[in-house]
């Protein structure tokens, strides 16, 4: 689980480094930069972080690029945080 927080902590870091995407990933959950440390103690935020991610697969491959991650590996780190294998 370990391995599926540290993927899912990448793409967080990565999003904050995309500002148009990280604006995306706020409008679509309904989150505001001012409470994104809180919600990232909430149950089910890394796995949201990862179903952003793979709810777009021309995102997902820019990610994957940027950062050497294979697509499965995504895939996986989300199924490991509770991620249902019906997203995406």
């Amino acid at each position: 689980m370990a391995d599926a927080q540290d993927t899912a902590i990448a793409v967080l870091v990565w999003l904050a480094g995309e500002p148009e995407l990280m604006g995306r990933f706020l409008a679509l959950t309904g989150l505001e930069a001012d409470n994104l440390r809180d919600a990232a103690t909430e149950p089910g935020f890394l796995a949201g972080v990862l179903s952003f991610l793979m709810n777009h697969e021309p995102t997902l491959m820019d990610f994957c690029a940027a950062s050497g991650t294979r697509p499965e590996d995504v895939s996986r780190a989300f199924l490991a945080l509770g991620g249902s294998s019906e997203a995406g």
